[in-house]
């Protein structure tokens, strides 16, 4: 059984279930039958949400693990939000809030934030602390896709 993430219609509002293997697709409102792009900005995600979508995405998910408090994390948030519009059908972005879920961050021992991690087909494929511009970022997915 798939893990579904609701999403609004920007059309008419109704709540959608999609399925994670379907986020990066095409889709249609249940209600309108308007047009539901692809995710194209991060998802906010936590203990529950991370591994179905880790596993069950058809694309490279990229990761940022961030802190309120972290002003490099603020600096790159508008960078990850762009890339996720960037590449959104090709690539899910996730941002975990490392206050409210330590045991993810210390599962890949994040130790510094922000920490980039990329996954293909539940894999960790690439892992970096620090802020890098959205072009590497980018380049991490492109070479996992």
């Amino acid at each position: 059984m798939s893990f579904n993430l609701i999403r609004s219609c920007p059309s008419c509002g109704t709540k959608n279930r999609a399925p994670v293997p379907h986020l990066a697709d095409d889709g249609r409102c249940g209600a309108c039958q308007a047009a539901l792009p692809p995710v194209n900005e991060p998802i906010d995600a936590d203990a529950q949400s991370f591994d179905p979508i880790v596993n069950e995405a058809s694309v490279p998910v990229l990761v940022d693990f961030w802190a309120g408090w972290c002003a490099p994390c603020r600096m790159v948030a508008p960078e990850v939000r762009e890339l996720a519009r960037e590449m959104a059908g090709k690539a899910l972005v996730l941002k975990i809030d490392t206050e409210a879920q330590p045991a993810l961050a210390a599962r890949f021992r994040v130790q510094s934030i922000p920490n980039l991690a990329v996954f293909k087909d539940g894999a960790l494929v690439h892992q970096q602390p620090g802020a890098v511009p959205r072009a590497e970022m980018r380049r991490w997915i492109e070479n996992a896709s």
